[in-house]
This record gives C-alpha cells, sequence and structure tokens, in this order.
C-alpha cells in the first residue's frame, strides 16, 4: 500500500470513484454529493492536495485536503488544522479500514505541516458513518447547522453536518 498525490492521469478513475460512491449513497438513502466538477479536482491535483491510495497497481482510495475550510469550521477555522473531503474508495477495496490508513497518514502529514488538528465532516446525521469515523480515531464533535454555503459543493447548501477531529499531541 502507498499513499501519494494523484496525478492528472488518475483524474477519470477519481471521477469513476466519486460515481461510484454517489451511487453507493442513493442505496443508503442519504444525502447524496454531486457531481463534482472536473475542474475541482484538477485544481486539488495541480496544487497537490489530491492524494490516493495505491494497492496492487489499483487505486484504491482517493480524497483531497485543505488547510482552511471557513464555512464549515467558522471561527475555528483558524485553529492550525488539515481538513480531509471527498474520501471515496474503490468497492474492491471495501472493508480494509482505509480511512483508518488515511487517518495514520494524516497524523503524519499534519505534523509535517505543523498543524494540531486533523478535521472533517459528512452532511447529515449518518450514524454507521459517525461509528466507523470514531473507530478510526475521529473525536464525534456534534451537528452543526451551516450558515454560509456560497461556493460550496451543491449537498452543503443550507445543511446540517457531522463534524470529526484528531487533536495531535
Amino acid at each position: 500500500m502507498t499513499i501519494t498525490n494523484s496525478t492528472m492521469e488518475d483524474l477519470n478513475e477519481i471521477l469513476r470513484l466519486y460515481e461510484i460512491a454517489r451511487n453507493f449513497q442513493k442505496t443508503k438513502n442519504i444525502v447524496l454529493w454531486p457531481v463534482f466538477d472536473k475542474e475541482l479536482i484538477e485544481t486539488a491535483i495541480a496544487e497537490k492536495r489530491q492524494w490516493k491510495i495505491v494497492i496492487d497497481k489499483q487505486v484504491a482510495c482517493v480524497w483531497a485536503t485543505t488547510f482552511d475550510d471557513p464555512q464549515i469550521w467558522e471561527e475555528r477555522n483558524s485553529d492550525p488544522s488539515i481538513y480531509i473531503h471527498r474520501i471515496a474508495t474503490n468497492p474492491l477495496f471495501r472493508g480494509q479500514n482505509l480511512v483508518g490508513e488515511i487517518a495514520k497518514w494524516s497524523k503524519h502529514h499534519a505534523k509535517e505541516s505543523a498543524k494540531k488538528f486533523i478535521r472533517m465532516d459528512t452532511v447529515g446525521e449518518n450514524k454507521g458513518l459517525i461509528d466507523y469515523y470514531q473507530k478510526c480515531g475521529f473525536e464525534f464533535l456534534g451537528l452543526l447547522k451551516l450558515k454560509n454555503t456560497d461556493g460550496l459543493p451543491a449537498h452543503y447548501d443550507k445543511a446540517t453536518v457531522s463534524l470529526f477531529q484528531i487533536t495531535l499531541e
């Protein structure tokens, strides 16, 4: 297993994994991700914020990071943090605790970047996902009704989000 930045050659696979994730969300009757703009993914790749786990020469999981997320984290955005977004797992690799691997990797990445927190959110109150993220080491901080979603992907519009955090020592 290797974790590395995604490249432009990964773009179609990333988009495919996001489509698979959307289809999976439909079966769970939860908030659906929108179709993410290709440019959003290209920008994350160009800025070295789009990541992948590769297992046996296959992309097993993808996600994006940022160091700034003010619309979701509001006043807590000033805390030195890394934010994780858009985790999508290749169905061939489900059940392998890849979010746990992302959490481990994030601790190292955050420390290298002088950050004290690893944070992520998910739209809605998905109890199964909350439990899973807690098993991966994230603390569930509760629910937050978003106030300003201008410029965020469509699934955040007027949404309540579940907030998660790992505090680094």
